[in-house]
């Protein structure tokens, strides 16, 4: 079992910065791979960003490939997403999540999923 609680988000100005955390239970966290998906009013979950369990390996939406970064600390139990120029588009409820899988970026193969954290970006 794990739990997920993000934290960072907020109301900033086109081109700003963020970094928004996510903090784990569990002794396994690192044995997750981890994911970040946000949610904008009236559209589908997304998927933002994903690391694998050693962090060695990275994926983005195209749309935030050299504005965002995802990491993590397994020492800490707590994986990063980084976002820079931030546009109002990225406006949205990011949530971070947890997959058993190797490897995924589908929502459906996330097992656990944390409450969200409002991102508002204004123009």
């Amino acid at each position: 079992q794990v739990q997920l609680g993000e934290s960072g988000g907020g109301l900033v100005q086109a081109g700003d910065s963020l970094r928004l955390s996510c903090a784990a239970s569990g002794r396994t966290f690192g044995t997750y791979t981890m994911g970040w998906f946000r949610q904008a009013p009236g559209k589908e979950r997304e998927f933002v960003a994903a690391i694998s369990w050693l962090g060695s390996n990275t994926y983005y939406l195209d749309s935030v490939k050299g504005r965002f970064t995802i990491s993590r600390d397994n020492g800490k139990n707590t994986v990063y997403l980084q976002m820079n120029s931030l546009k109002p588009e990225d406006t949205a409820v990011y949530y971070c999540a947890a997959s058993a899988r190797h490897w995924s970026t589908t929502p459906n193969e996330y097992n656990y999923w944390g409450q969200g954290t409002q991102v508002t970006v204004s123009s």
